[in-house]
């Protein structure tokens, strides 16, 4: 397996990736003006999230407009939820590109909708380790059955998914999740992504990242994102696994957990929060 996989070599046309590990799956959708594209969901449930555009999403006889937004740095987005065993129609009037995360799930729950409004905006870190969570469905927020979406805002010369950590084993600390990172990056730039694992489970990933490429974190530690200088990034997180806890417990590589202690007392990026957060939970 290619941990790291770089913009369009996973798909075709209109897809732009199709990608996943054993429960974490991700495609990204690209239609143009007047576009549509069915999906089957399978055994999984998945959300259906407007990176950059406008859609209408129809399922079951009910039909949702995500109004979206012009790119993922202008601000939250709305999104839709898809349930197992169904059939689901995207279509785009203007064009654009869109996310499908995707999970198994056991329990059918119903086509719904998420505001961009109702999105919790977190700010996590301080200084130079300062970035953005977008929580559109964490595993406290909207409701999935296992499948849990955030996404991550880092300003330009930040680090993010720092310290280390990891979240591969099921304990009081820990929950047993794969994990997918999609990149774009502000200014046709580049940022870098590392994983890294144990003697038991060997992993070894750095590559620069790009607009469109994923990288696949199985298992091990994960992290620094780093946004180089002039260039922003974002990346979005799907993360399932095996067990029917929906929760997300992580722990720091113990060599720097010591670097969270240094963010007390010390102010978060003034650039931060990036977008259109008003009104933000």
């Amino acid at each position: 397996m290619d941990w790291y996989q770089p913009f369009g070599t996973t798909a075709s046309p209109p897809w732009t990736v199709r990608t996943g590990l054993s429960y974490a799956g991700l495609s990204v959708l690209a239609l143009a003006p007047g576009g549509s594209a069915t999906i089957d969901t399978g055994e999984q449930e998945m959300l259906v999230l407007p990176l950059a555009g406008a859609a209408h999403v129809e399922c079951g006889g009910q039909r949702y407009e995500l109004a979206g937004r012009a790119d993922v740095f202008a601000g939250r987005s709305d999104f839709a939820y898809l349930p197992r065993r169904s059939s689901a129609t995207v279509g785009s009037a203007a064009g654009g590109r869109f996310a499908v995360a995707a999970g198994p799930c056991e329990r059918d729950l119903p086509f719904r909708y998420g505001p961009a409004g109702q999105v919790p905006v977190e700010l996590r870190g301080a200084g130079r380790c300062s970035r953005q969570v977008n929580n559109l469905a964490s595993a406290d927020g909207f409701e999935c059955d296992r499948l849990i979406v955030v996404e991550v805002l880092t300003p330009d010369g930040n680090w993010s998914s720092y310290p280390p950590h990891k979240h591969d084993e099921h304990s009081a600390d820990e929950s047993e999740l794969e994990e997918l990172y999609y990149f774009e990056i502000g200014g046709d730039g580049a940022g870098y992504h590392r994983v890294y694992g144990t003697g038991q489970r060997p992993i070894d990933v750095l590559a620069e990242v790009r607009t469109g490429d994923v990288v696949l974190v199985p298992y091990g530690w994960h992290g620094p994102s780093m946004a180089a200088p002039g260039y922003p990034m974002y990346y979005l997180n799907v993360m399932a696994g095996p067990r029917p806890e929906r929760a997300w417990r992580i722990r720091d590589d113990p060599a720097h957990a010591w670097i969270r202690s240094t963010w007390d007392g010390a102010p978060i990026d003034g650039r931060l929060p990036m977008g259109d957060t008003e009104g933000a939970s």
